[in-house]
């Protein structure tokens, strides 16, 4: 479901709709029509030294052998 980034002409409002198929999307300001649909930018990733979250502290591989959530014998 693609969601488009729309502005009216008629009222100058910027707006974001969900268009399925051949759906006639309106301003929700206004209701008119005559609409541009504008060119969104997709989110660029987030960068940084940041690993992901780790659900143990061992020198082994996540949660194998060596983790230190398994009961040591």
């Amino acid at each position: 479901m693609p969601l488009y980034e729309y502005t009216c002409r008629k009222c100058d409002h910027t707006f974001e709709a969900l268009v399925l198929g051949d759906e006639q999307v309106v301003c929700p300001e206004c209701e008119s029509a005559k609409i541009d649909r504008l060119l969104s930018v997709p989110a660029r990733p987030k960068t940084g030294g940041s690993s992901l979250p780790m659900g143990c502290n061992s020198d082994g591989p996540p949660c194998g052998p060596r983790c230190s959530r398994w009961p040591t014998s």
